[in-house]
């Protein structure tokens, strides 16, 4: 087997007079987590119960043509643009592959796959779950060799089995796989060839380097996002969830390395009404972290920021971001550029009542204008399958 990517620990840079333990630790060591601020409200079994069965609905299907809607399939991933800088192509939902700059005298740039999730549906045994209506760009096998992936939690949609699986064995374990605390357990009890050495654990503002022969190298940090965890009702939360920073390297020095942040699931404030469509309506604050994410490690060139699943809002605001919460966090994190994701790729059974596939583009650009910011320059949308180059 080819040697792993060599990976240091960077030095942990944290918010101002940050406490120790964290506050989001349950026990020392921790055993569980949870969303420190108060722009968090949880949920309990019984709203669950009371939103999926007994809310009013309105069934809003898929319109016809977006089923089976043919991806943009870029399998250069943006290999043949002109234009040399990273990139990122949307594979659906989160999943994106991110390729960093070009170095002179490089092969490639360092290539890393976010969340990446191939599956018709996803949920335990590929019974149950949500359903794919929108087909990834290429299949796992016509993937480039990858270097990393990064998992911001361990739901389903988002830390896919078969597709890690399909991934690992496709590189014959040449890969390195980056998670929140907890989530090697998941990775490795699942018993898909993924070995102790390929996972590396991160906590929120922890950091590491990863290094590759014939690569530039590039710094990835785990920072904090506002969600929930958990793959059975019995070990909800027992795993950390996160987002991502991705930081160039580049030499020599005068050229200044781009960075990405990549959101993962999350909200940014819990609103307690249907009625209220956002965050500014809310007697909430907002979640703190973004504004702290880009005082440390912005401006960002790029920011991938989740836009859809987010109906109803007095259940679902304070772990899934409106489009006009992912404004506010593309403010916050000092993004130069910003792409909606999480929308328009799986249906479940509850955003099948209370999201038309259709709204959360449409609202994302509203905002987007509301708010000032140039559309298509500084907040867009991109394509499955398409290239985004910055």
């Amino acid at each position: 087997m080819p040697p792993l990517s060599t990976i240091t620990p960077l030095p942990t840079r944290c918010p101002l007079n940050y406490p120790t333990p964290p506050p989001h630790h349950v026990g020392t060591p921790p055993t569980s987590f949870v969303n420190p601020w108060p722009s968090y409200n949880h949920t309990n079994v019984s709203q669950v119960i009371k939103t999926r069965w007994f809310s009013p609905k309105n069934y809003a299907p898929v319109p016809q043509d977006r089923v089976g809607l043919p991806a943009i399939r870029t399998l250069n991933f943006g290999e043949e643009s002109a234009e040399n800088g990273l990139k990122a192509t949307w594979i659906g939902h989160a999943s994106f592959l991110v390729e960093a700059t070009k170095a002179e005298g490089k092969e490639r740039g360092m290539r890393i796959l976010l969340d990446p999730v191939w599956s018709e549906r996803v949920g335990p045994y590929g019974m149950i779950g949500p359903i794919r209506f929108t087909p990834p760009p290429c299949t796992v096998d016509e993937l480039p060799n990858v270097d990393a992936v990064c998992i911001s939690h361990d739901h389903y949609d988002h830390l896919d089995s078969d597709t890690l699986k399909k991934l690992n064995a496709k590189q014959k374990g040449d890969l390195s796989f980056f998670c929140g605390l907890g989530v090697k357990a998941v990775l490795l009890g699942l018993e898909i060839g993924i070995k102790d050495e390929q996972v590396v654990e991160l906590d929120w503002w922890d950091g590491v380097k990863v290094e590759k022969e014939g690569l530039e190298s590039v710094e990835l940090v785990c920072t904090p996002a506002q969600h929930r965890s958990g793959r059975a009702p019995w070990n909800f939360q027992r795993t950390l969830w996160c987002s991502w920073v991705v930081k160039e390297t580049l030499t020599p020095s005068s050229r200044a390395g781009k960075s990405l942040f990549f959101a993962g699931d999350t909200g940014y404030c819990h609103v307690p009404s249907d009625d209220l469509p956002s965050h500014h309506s809310a007697p909430h604050p907002p979640c703190p972290a973004f504004s702290e994410i880009g005082t440390l490690h912005g401006p960002f060139d790029l920011a991938l920021l989740p836009i859809g699943c987010y109906q109803p809002r007095a259940f679902m605001s304070g772990v899934h971001s409106s489009p006009e919460d992912s404004i506010s966090i593309h403010k916050n994190v000092r993004s130069k550029k910003s792409i909606g994701m999480h929308y328009g790729t799986f249906r479940g059974s509850l955003s099948e009542h209370f999201e038309p596939v259709t709204e959360p583009p449409e609202r994302w650009k509203s905002a987007a204008e509301k708010e000032g910011l140039v559309w298509g320059s500084e907040v867009g949308l991109c394509d499955v399958g398409e290239t985004v180059v910055v």
